[in-house]
């Protein structure tokens, strides 16, 4: 049992919470909850540590799982609060591998629908906008490089764990990718307040690459020109934008409405 703040596990999880860089050096992240830590890929998970009070009412089936993998560690409540990062700790947490995916691995099937975002900066917009994409039937998920850190601690809770089954890609370079994809047949749609049409005016049943930009700043003028088309969401009232996720959103689920009508009547 883990009773010392000290303890190098209880400091390495803390570290994992709040240090990009030692994600990233250790290839690791931190899931929070009971529902994150069972739809963890077992083939992930490195290590789970509970309460004292969770680890009683945890199912026999886990608890016996994780203890014969050598993998369950029990901590002490004052250690747990200090792992922690949710301001009410449901008393699991657990550590596990980050997953890499090629672009080519996004890019599967027929006619691929990618979700493309450069230099999104709030995390809990770019895990909102992962967990949509699964939802939508989106293949995969393009990240800039400048992107928030999808495996910190409000990011890949905001998944509700979509992060264990959507393809993601950060490019080094979001507009040469771009331009990758374009030579081999993709349509780029890029989400702007001043589109020059509206975003169900627009054909999203081919190969189709929806582009999301900053929340204050919008998309670079470099994937604006190497853009097909601006799409723009009509807004009324005195509105003038909508958050990035939403607007992500409702670019997904009308082109997965296109697809679905198309693949009905065609």
């Amino acid at each position: 049992m883990i009773t010392s703040v000290s303890n190098p596990q209880a400091k390495n999880v803390a570290q994992l919470l709040q240090k990009p860089k030692a994600r990233r050096k250790q290839g690791l992240f931190v899931a929070e909850g009971w529902k994150m830590c069972r739809e963890m890929p077992e083939a992930w998970m490195k290590a789970v540590y509970v309460t004292e009070e969770f680890y009683e009412k945890m199912p026999a089936q886990e608890k016996e799982a994780y203890e014969r993998k050598g993998i369950l560690e029990i901590v002490s409540d004052h250690v747990f609060q200090r792992m922690s990062n949710a301001k009410t700790p449901q008393g699991i947490l657990c550590v596990g591998m980050q997953p890499q995916y090629t672009l080519e691995q996004i890019l599967c099937g027929p006619r691929p629908l990618v979700a493309a975002l450069e230099d999104l900066q709030d995390p809990g917009n770019v895990g909102t906008i992962l967990r949509t994409a699964e939802g939508a039937g989106v293949s995969g998920v393009l990240l800039s490089r400048q992107c928030a850190d999808l495996f910190s601690p409000k990011a890949a809770r905001a998944t509700m764990g979509s992060v264990y089954r959507m393809p993601f890609y950060r490019a080094d370079n979001l507009a040469e990718t771009l331009e990758k994809l374009k030579r081999d047949g993709y349509a780029a749609y890029a989400a702007d307040l001043a589109g020059a049409c509206h975003y169900d005016q627009a054909d999203y049943t081919e190969k189709t690459v929806l582009l999301i930009g900053n929340e204050g700043n919008g998309l670079s003028k470099e994937l604006l020109t190497l853009a097909d088309k601006s799409v723009c969401i009509p807004m009324e009232g005195r509105a003038e934008s909508l958050n990035a996720a939403m607007a992500a959103g409702i670019l997904m689920y009308e082109a997965a409405r296109q697809r679905r009508w198309k693949k009905k009547f065609f």
